[in-house]
């Protein structure tokens, strides 16, 4: 059986065939792709329905867009580095790691070794240690909670429980105690805030976003009726790349070999690259990672379990992707949320996130001109600039310690970057103490040069990408099926009430930090554009885009339904990591102190979005935009075909998908599939 989906044209109803396809579990038929398959032999079978839509490529997320060599290759560490996290350079002692009690750690862990064993000595015991004996005692449970409706107050989520920060910061012999040192010098400074999108996620005030007088619970007089969840995956290795950790380790390898003086505090971890592997894996989640997604579904179930009580005849259904650490965040939230074991009691959409699929939690290979560097990629040119001005005096602190070993902004930039992965990944990072305050806000403004130009309201294919989503909001909200499916929507799933049903009070989507952007700016949440464009010289005070506060790992979304005594008809409202945000950008919402919108007004204002985005001329389109501010937006929208070639208008002419990075997986998926011509 073949089922293929394509990213429909305008006017494309799903045949009757397409929207009900069936499945056979057992055939094995070269060259056939299933759109559903249900595997009794895959994780989480009894409830997990695996969904085949052929239109989008393996995505790793863009992370920190790479400027030259320096930029593409940090992300690494050394299993040396992992086994004396906890111990001083004084414990390495000719090549030994030796603990206090004078275990040699380095021959617990051989080279190469990755839990669990391939062939464990007692692994043919299992039958020895069953799961479940019986005998469980009483099992009575108590009413589902209902947090964010009964508590006087919404909890806060502080920041990262298990994770060490650095002992001292403040330049490369630490002047600084981390306790103290601020920017400002009147409050500590939380460098876990500083690291963008690889910041583990914190609850940010409503205040924050412009709405001092309100937070998460329901404000007074209203009942929360229904929930739409949004949320990124844990925390990550470094994604993978041509130019990723494993050729930078071959390069830094060669530089070391040139050093002749390394700085102490890095010293181990630099001179260990002659001989040792790296420690950091790629793509998938770490042990922190599945931690805040465990947490997340705890925390959801805490304040809006209560909502699992209008499903008396059905289970719910949920969604996520194929990617191995979507699959896995999905798998640690539901975990956290209904408790294990977890599989029986919902239902897992995993959409297929590989070369040819269509699907609005991945939709950049959807979108042929999102993956060009003229159009979807366009923050490398405001990153280098910036790079080169806020690192200077860094680098050149650095090189004074480091003989034979060029030390440059972007190696300096790298560093940082190592300091956030080693954390999220292995706890603690030395590298974290080499910079100062001021040189953490400018790594936390490069990520948000980052994420405002390629992903959110600088770029020019932001909401075309966050057109999706947005239709299939709005099929919930008004429990009708998309009509037209013209974007990155999959007729397959969404026409189908098994795979997509519109009438759930919890809705619970998994999805990429790049795509929460896009959401954030296809739905015209405009205050967060409100300073205009980022400059690439300066760091504006008071900018409303902070990619920290917006997509960090861990980011999630609440879509609040709410019914209110004082207001006729549900209202709606946006929350962002626990901060209440105004939807004043949404035509026709109107200024309120608790972010309250008419669901009605909502979903007309979201409606005509869709039907004045075009989705073919963005993803299709010959054009093309200039390097650096010739050319802005502050809306996520796509030029005019008007601006193309118009003297000053930074509009070029361009032939669509050109511009594109050259891969294995780009080859495989061809653009004119996507972009058909007359």
């Amino acid at each position: 059986m073949k089922h293929v989906e394509l990213a429909n044209r305008e006017g494309s109803r799903p045949l009757a065939h397409e929207q009900y396809p069936a499945h056979d579990i057992n055939a094995d038929r070269s060259g056939e792709k299933h759109a559903l398959l249900q595997d009794s032999s895959a994780p989480f079978a009894s409830s997990t329905t695996v969904t085949l839509e052929m239109d989008k490529e393996a995505q790793g997320e863009p992370g920190l867009a790479a400027t030259g060599a320096a930029l593409a290759g940090v992300l690494v560490t050394l299993t040396v580095h992992q086994l004396t996290q906890s111990y001083t350079p004084s414990s390495y002692n000719g090549g030994s790691l030796f603990s206090s009690s004078g275990v040699n750690l380095a021959a617990v862990a051989p080279t190469g070794f990755h839990f669990p064993p391939a062939s464990p000595t007692n692994g043919q015991y299992t039958t020895y240690f069953p799961s479940n004996i019986g005998y469980a005692g009483p099992t009575p449970t108590g009413n589902e909670a209902a947090l964010v409706q009964t508590a006087p107050v919404y909890p806060v989520h502080t920041g990262a429980p298990n994770l060490v920060g650095p002992q001292s910061i403040g330049g490369a012999k630490g002047e600084s105690d981390a306790s103290a040192a601020t920017s400002t010098g009147k409050k500590p400074f939380d460098i876990f805030k500083y690291w963008g999108n690889l910041s583990p996620w914190y609850s940010v005030p409503s205040s924050t976003f412009g709405l001092p007088d309100t937070s998460a619970e329901a404000p007074e007089g209203c009942k929360i009726v229904g929930l739409h969840f949004l949320h990124r995956h844990g925390a990550r290795y470094p994604t993978s790349s041509p130019d990723g950790p494993e050729k930078f380790s071959h390069h830094l390898k060669e530089l070391a070999k040139k050093g002749k003086k390394l700085l102490e505090c890095i010293s181990l971890t630099l001179g260990s690259l002659l001989d040792k592997e790296y420690a950091l894996g790629e793509e998938i989640l770490t042990p922190f990672g599945r931690q805040q997604m465990y947490d997340l579904g705890l925390n959801l179930r805490i304040k809006y379990g209560f909502l699992l009580n209008n499903f008396t005849d059905a289970l719910p259904v949920f969604r996520t992707e194929s990617q191995d650490r979507m699959l896995y965040s999905a798998a640690n939230f539901a975990i956290g949320f209904f408790g294990y074991p977890h599989e029986e009691q919902y239902l897992n959409s995993i959409t297929y996130e590989t070369p040819g699929v269509n699907n609005t939690l991945s939709p950049a290979n959807t979108c042929p001109n999102a993956k060009s560097h003229t159009r979807g990629k366009r923050s490398s040119w405001y990153i280098a600039q910036w790079v080169s001005k806020y690192l200077v005096c860094a680098a050149e602190r650095l090189q004074t310690d480091i003989d034979g070993i060029e030390i440059g902004p972007f190696e300096a930039y790298n560093f940082q970057q190592l300091c956030a992965y080693e954390t999220v990944a292995l706890g603690y990072s030395k590298f974290c103490e080499l910079f100062t305050p001021e040189e953490w806000e400018g790594f936390e403004y490069a990520t948000d040069l980052s994420f405002w130009y390629n992903s959110a309201f600088g770029s020019p294919v932001a909401r075309i990408q966050g057109l999706g989503y947005l239709q299939e909001m709005v099929a919930r909200l008004t429990h009708t099926h998309i009509p037209i499916y013209n974007s990155t929507t999959n007729s397959t799933l969404d026409a189908n009430p098994i795979t997509f049903p519109l009438s759930q009070a919890l809705y619970v989507d998994a999805t990429h930090d790049d795509v929460v952007l896009n959401i954030i700016t296809a739905l015209n949440l405009s205050n967060f554009a409100e300073t205009g464009p980022l400059p690439f010289d300066h760091i504006p005070e008071n900018r409303s885009f902070v990619t920290s506060q917006l997509a960090p790992f861990g980011t999630n979304m609440q879509f609040q339904l709410l019914s209110c005594d004082s207001t006729p008809g549900d209202q709606i409202r946006i929350i962002i990591n626990d901060g209440v945000t105004p939807l004043t950008g949404i035509e026709g919402c109107p200024e309120n102190k608790h972010g309250l919108c008419p669901v009605d007004t909502f979903v007309q204002a979201q409606k005509k979005i869709i039907a004045e985005t075009d989705w073919e001329w963005g993803c299709c389109g010959d054009w093309g935009v200039v390097p650096g501010p010739g050319w802005n937006t502050t809306t996520g929208d796509t030029p005019s075909r008007d601006e193309v070639g118009k003297p000053g208008s930074g509009v070029i002419y361009q032939k669509y998908g050109e511009g594109r990075p050259s891969s294995e997986a780009d080859r495989a998926t061809s653009v004119d599939r996507f972009c058909p011509r007359e």
